[in-house]
């Protein structure tokens, strides 16, 4: 794999060709909330730093700062169920890409797999070929809300099967694992859960943290301010580790010595983070309750398109409707863009080869453009 981004097409594709030589559409695919006019609040943001100036030291942790990781494993209590974890079980990064290449680097050699979700967010397939490790697709059902099919997971495990990778809520189509998984109690493997959508549910009540549900499978939870609090570009994520105290000891020693080779993520922001969440929760909460209106808009406004067919989501803030009548994505969303003036993401983005074409838009876009562009998109399929 080493020539895998020397040798790759990285050249623009036909969609982001038309996106560059386009103007006036609306965009439908953002998923920055400081574009969406979403903007944490500054006075707590300066607040939480002011004391970090006149007690500056640099005193390197490799689990990161004692309070910050405290302030952690408070928010891991009032989770629904909550989850109990010392300070010692969690670990702090500059991002969770970051902790997924830390997690890589710990669970596997080169030549190993990890199983990981047949539809998903493009990031994992480039940390894979970092780490040359390879990533074997298991299905997500649709007809079942884009639940875990049990037997394709147990099915693409083999003897260098190191870990399952999951994402609740799963980005894009929204689905929440909020019950136990007899195929992973059955595989028995780490599992790598990824939580960074976990405050924002729709149709379920809450999220519950994996650990929670699988007290004894090892399970490193994933999450980070990015976008718990709309801060991606203050550069904080953890990893939380929950299972067994003879895994908690196996793999502590050595995630200690990979995240101590970068200590990456900077002493300001793990300093600031206790004050961002005892203050930022109203912040939160209306962020919140904006994806949930949108949501509720965005589906309404899709219930009057015939050709489309739209599962609504447990959580995030992504929908992942079908487009009947519609093979060729690319086509689609050349479509979308150049006849309807709304850009949508493919589904071919996030690896789905299954069921027709699918199309990804974002709720997160800021309400009066989200209506706009729902409103072209219906006209386009009508």
């Amino acid at each position: 794999m080493s020539g895998f981004f020397a040798e790759g097409d990285l050249s623009p594709n036909l969609i982001e060709q038309a996106r560059k030589r386009l103007t006036g559409y609306v965009d439908l695919t953002s998923s920055n909330p400081t574009e969406q006019g979403l903007l944490f609040p500054p006075e707590i943001l300066a607040g939480a730093a002011s004391g970090y100036w006149s007690a500056r030291r640099y005193r390197p942790d490799p689990f990161g700062w004692l309070p910050a990781r405290q302030a952690i494993s408070r928010y891991y209590a009032r989770r629904t169920p909550a989850l109990d974890l010392d300070p010692g079980q969690i670990f702090i990064a500059a991002s969770t890409s970051e902790a997924y290449s830390l997690l890589f680097a710990l669970l596997t050699e080169p030549g190993d797999n990890i199983l990981a979700p047949d539809v998903t967010y493009p990031l994992f397939e480039y940390l894979a070929a970092i780490h040359h490790v390879e990533l074997r697709p298991y299905r997500l059902d649709e007809s079942r809300g884009w639940q875990i099919a049990p037997d394709s997971l147990t099915g693409q495990a083999d003897e260098r099967t190191r870990a399952v990778l999951l994402i609740s809520p799963h980005n894009p189509t929204g689905m929440i694992i909020d019950r136990t998984q007899p195929a992973l109690l059955e595989l028995g493997l780490p599992v790598i859960c990824d939580e960074v959508f976990s405050e924002f549910t729709y149709q379920a009540a809450t999220t519950p943290p994996f650990g929670a549900l699988h007290p004894g499978l090892p399970v490193f939870h994933l999450n980070g301010i990015s976008k718990l609090f709309a801060l991606p570009d203050l550069k904080l994520g953890w990893v939380a580790f929950s299972g067994p105290a003879s895994d908690l000891e196996r793999y502590t020693g050595r995630l200690e010595l990979l995240n101590d080779t970068f200590l990456s993520c900077s002493s300001l922001i793990q300093w600031m983070l206790p004050a961002l969440f005892e203050q930022g929760w109203p912040f939160v909460e209306a962020m919140r309750e904006r994806v949930r209106q949108n949501l509720d808009m965005a589906l309404t406004k899709l219930a009057e398109c015939p050709s489309l067919e739209i599962i609504p989501p447990a959580g995030g803030y992504y929908l992942f409707p079908r487009v009947r009548q519609w093979q060729d994505e690319e086509a689609l969303v050349l479509y979308l863009l150049e006849q309807g003036g709304v850009l949508v993401h493919p589904g071919y983005f996030y690896g789905y080869e299954g069921n027709g074409a699918h199309i990804m838009l974002s709720c997160l876009t800021e309400p009066e453009r989200l209506a706009e562009g729902l409103d072209r998109l219906v006209k386009a399929l009508a």
